[in-house]
């Protein structure tokens, strides 16, 4: 019997699609249909793997699949939180868009705050189509394991009608951060503390389940985040390496890395036993930056839940053998957005998808062209609870500009409304150019603006 995989690749038909199993088939397709593997990181931060410069996170795997794929410089998620970057992943809008602006289930104003939270949405509202849902129209079978935050909050084990079961993903397993209140008590330090044995586990079964038939694996881990626990044997080896007193070298962190590293490479061994590699794109990112109070960020500035690089540029590392260049390399601004554009881009599916904010990257990965867009944005209207305070932000170029909320509703004139730094000559954004670049920053601000009304984000309001 033919499987279900040449099946499709052979299927032709005339101007009608054909529906069989339930599963819409696109017509014409003579092409091979690859598998799609997305491996998410947590609070994984730009340079804490050894191909982007680390000499103390050791990650042989992550770093294999930069030298057999494409890796990013300039990599950006759409948040400098989790749960807003994960639903633009999924449907290629920004959270502004989707009204989706910060952590599930957020915070609060501190008592002393300029400004108010707006009237968010805190879940991934079910009439948004997901990658998932996409793939699943071409015949793809999908799965989702680890961390998804994009339910409605409620006691654990949290919300299931907006789990991913609910956004295409035929089959899921959904894991929870082992803080205090929410961990269970195989969660230790010793025994698969944030889940990456388990999401390993059930992705390769996933892998070898599906191997006759495209498949979209959504591999969505919980490390590096917070509490920080590992194997206390791994965390040795690290304490006991050299520049480990440097704040931006964490020993637990680093064996966390470690094990997260392992885990790729085990996804990628699976892919390499079933013949699957050259059929198969292969997606390392990560969520966010880094938190700043467990390691910095160097030499980005600041960290995780801040608009500076630290915040938001992070690691992205494409492998796709026979299409994508091994060891290239892409300084193009690029950005959690581009996902959902660029997986139905490499299915050739053909629907347009309304209010889609993402570009395609595959010109950028077939080194074929270049992109359309001239700036990407961000809008985070919230206090954070490690201090940060509300902004937004626009990278056009080299340039970027950063609204500080408080100030700026003065303002652009007011004292620390905004901010400009050169990224082409100052990655750690350590002078702000401001005062000399008036103009530009005049033209930024007001492009700034004009896009959160395009996309009709949310403002916050006065508390007076």
């Amino acid at each position: 019997m033919m499987n279900r995989r040449k099946f499709l690749q052979t299927l032709t038909c005339g101007s009608a699609a054909i529906i069989t199993n339930s599963v819409f088939l696109r017509c014409n397709r003579k092409f091979k249909q690859p598998n799609i593997v997305f491996i998410l990181a947590d609070d994984l931060g730009w340079k804490q793997i050894g191909c982007y410069g680390s000499s103390f996170y050791q990650t042989p795997y992550i770093d294999q699949l930069a030298e057999q794929g494409m890796r990013f410089t300039d990599a950006y998620a759409a948040c400098p939180v989790c749960s807003p970057t994960r639903a633009s992943i999924l449907t290629g809008k920004y959270p502004a868009r989707l009204h989706l602006t910060d952590f599930i289930p957020g915070g609060r104003e501190p008592d002393n705050s300029v400004l108010l939270h707006p009237e968010w949405t805190k879940y991934l509202q079910l009439n948004e189509i997901t990658m998932a849902e996409a793939l699943k129209r071409e015949g793809y079978a999908t799965a989702a394991f680890g961390k998804w935050h994009l339910s409605k909050e409620k006691t654990p084990p949290g919300s299931e009608s907006h789990n991913p079961d609910k956004q295409g993903f035929d089959e899921s397993f959904v894991t929870y951060k082992p803080a205090p209140a929410m961990a269970r008590e195989w969660q230790t330090p010793e025994n698969d503390a944030h889940n990456v044995e388990i999401i390993t586990k059930k992705s390769l079964e996933f892998i070898e389940k599906n191997r006759e038939n495209p498949f979209f694996l959504y591999m969505s881990h919980n490390t590096i985040h917070d509490p920080l626990m590992e194997k206390q044997k791994r965390i040795n080896k690290y304490k006991a390496a050299q520049r480990s007193d440097l704040p931006e070298n964490n020993p637990v962190i680093a064996a966390m890395i470690e094990t997260l590293d392992k885990s790729v490479g085990l996804v990628v061994d699976k892919l390499n036993e079933l013949n699957l590699t050259n059929d198969t794109v292969v997606i390392f990112y990560s969520d966010n930056g880094g938190l700043e109070k467990d390691a910095a960020q160097t030499p980005l500035k600041r960290g995780k839940a801040t608009l500076y690089e630290g915040g938001i540029r992070v690691p992205l590392i494409v492998k796709w053998l026979g299409n994508v260049a091994p060891g290239s390399l892409c300084h193009t601004p690029v950005a959690s957005i581009d996902f959902f554009p660029t997986v139905m881009d490499i299915v050739n599916h053909q629907t347009i998808y309304k209010d889609i904010d993402g570009e395609s990257i595959k010109p950028l990965l077939f080194k074929s062209g270049e992109l359309k867009r001239n700036a990407l944005y961000w809008h985070y209207p919230h206090y954070h609870n490690s201090g940060v305070a509300p902004s937004g932000a626009i990278r056009k170029g080299q340039y970027k500009l950063i609204e500080w909320f408080e100030q700026s509703i003065h303002g652009f004139d007011t004292e620390g409304a905004v901010e400009l730094f050169d990224l082409e000559n100052d990655i750690g954004e350590k002078r702000n150019i401001l005062q000399e670049n008036k103009d530009t920053a005049k033209e930024l601000y007001k492009q700034l603006g004009e896009w959160r009304k395009q996309v009709g984000a949310q403002e916050m309001h006065t508390t007076k």
